[in-house]
């Protein structure tokens, strides 16, 4: 658990492959400007990137087109949790709490989740 964790903010592609590449367990956020839901979002994923060992990425596919089909983004706010660069689990129903979160991580990531 790091106090001071947040959430890393990517620009396109190569930064999301830069970010995977650092992070053997990474969740990202995939969202788009004006999306109610995904700006609720930020200060979830801030929670668990303070309360858990999983990197948090977000990131707008707008930015990077080929992002939505290579991450097969429909909807936003979308979660994909990557381990060792492949997607394991997603969350793609809409806004989620911090528990929630936290959930999907314990059962998909559980070594990345300490006890809270």
């Amino acid at each position: 658990m790091d106090d001071d964790a947040k959430p890393t903010r990517l620009a396109d592609g190569d930064e999301l492959d830069a970010f995977l590449d650092d992070n053997p367990v990474a969740l990202v956020e995939f969202y788009t400007s004006g999306c109610a839901a995904c700006q609720a979002m930020e200060p979830v994923l801030g929670n668990v990137a303070r309360g858990t060992d999983v990197a948090v990425g977000m990131l707008n596919p707008g930015e990077d087109l080929s992002l939505v089909d290579r991450f097969d983004v429909r909807s936003v706010p979308t979660l994909v949790l990557v381990r060792d660069g492949e997607e394991v689990a997603r969350l793609a129903d809409g806004f989620q709490g911090a528990s929630d979160v936290v959930a999907f991580l314990e059962e998909h990531a559980p070594e990345a989740v300490e006890a809270q």
